[in-house]
């Protein structure tokens, strides 16, 4: 499939927040019928939809396949909007809720929900007190972000310190964006296959804000009370590494979060929750190398079709 011919795109208008107008923006396949399973996915954070390979194999599975531009991400960027900023985790409900709705408006169909990384976070929150979570049939998460790679220790210590710095400076953030190891391993133009817009993606990420780590934290400690009542597929890679830079190793490892957090607080989401450890697989399953992700489909494609 063609990320450029075979999608188009829906914008949703949303109420303005604190940072003024507000949209959303629903992808969908050209090749849905509108009849069938669907799937709705959420990306992660410095994150937007670019792998048609997905939909490609949901349509191969008989599911239609839609995807989410959270506001302030990817393709619902505005020039005077903060890149993927939120200051409380449910502000991305209200187009979770909206896509919901766009998706069911002419037939009931199966819906599903699938989150990466950070929109893992957010999709486990929303299961649990989203507006539309009873119309989802399960959830499938993707290397969530369900705790920070840092000690507990380290991370109150982060968290006291973002809520100081951001009471003096409401607009405060840190130096630096994310590492550039990860988004090095996975675009063509370094050690991977994949092209993205390096706009709304880039390689050393955007700025981290306090108050959008607070929103982070307070959305991973909520879930210490997750009550979610659908199947939970979690999908993890078997280890996890904090390189310096890129090494072999990179493109088997999650380089992002601790794989081991995922297999602590995943089972504690509800009472079904299936854990399924891909090995080698990269922060990003399905942009692990072929043979790798092509597992993390089957292992994905098998669960959806014992449900």
């Amino acid at each position: 499939m063609d990320l450029f011919k075979d999608f188009k795109s829906e914008i949703i208008k949303l109420p303005p927040d604190y940072e003024g107008e507000v949209i959303a923006t629903l992808v969908s396949s050209k090749f849905n019928t509108g009849k069938r399973k669907s799937v709705l996915y959420i990306h992660g954070f410095v994150d937007y939809f670019f792998h048609p390979h997905l939909s490609e194999a949901f349509h191969n599975h008989g599911f239609d396949f839609y995807a989410l531009d959270l506001r302030k991400c990817g393709r619902s960027i505005l020039p005077h909007q903060r890149p993927d900023y939120c200051e409380d985790i449910s502000e991305y409900y209200a187009e979770i809720t909206s896509s919901i709705e766009i998706i069911k408006r002419d037939e009931p169909v199966s819906l599903y929900l699938l989150g990466h990384s950070t929109g893992g976070l957010i999709a486990a929150c929303y299961m649990n007190s989203g507006e539309k979570r009873g119309e989802i049939k399960a959830l499938i998460l993707n290397s969530p972000f369900l705790d920070m790679p840092y000690s507990p220790f380290a991370t109150r210590m982060m968290y006291t310190a973002a809520k100081a710095i951001s009471k003096i400076y409401p607009d405060g953030k840190t130096k630096k964006g994310v590492s550039p190891v990860y988004s090095k391993s996975i675009h063509k133009d370094y050690y991977g296959e994949w092209d993205f817009n390096l706009d709304w993606k880039p390689i050393n990420g955007f700025p981290m804000y306090y108050k959008w780590m607070i929103a982070i934290i307070d959305a991973q400690r909520s879930l210490k009370h997750s009550r979610i009542q659908v199947p939970v597929l979690l999908l993890h890679s078997s280890r996890s590494l904090k390189p310096k830079k890129h090494t072999p190793e990179v493109l088997q490892s999650d380089v992002v979060l601790n794989v081991e957090d995922m297999k602590e607080k995943g089972p504690k989401l509800g009472n079904d929750v299936t854990l399924v450890e891909i090995k080698d697989g990269q922060h990003d399953l399905f942009l692990s190398p072929e043979n790798v992700r092509e597992t993390a489909f089957t292992e994905m494609f098998n669960w959806l079709y014992n449900l």
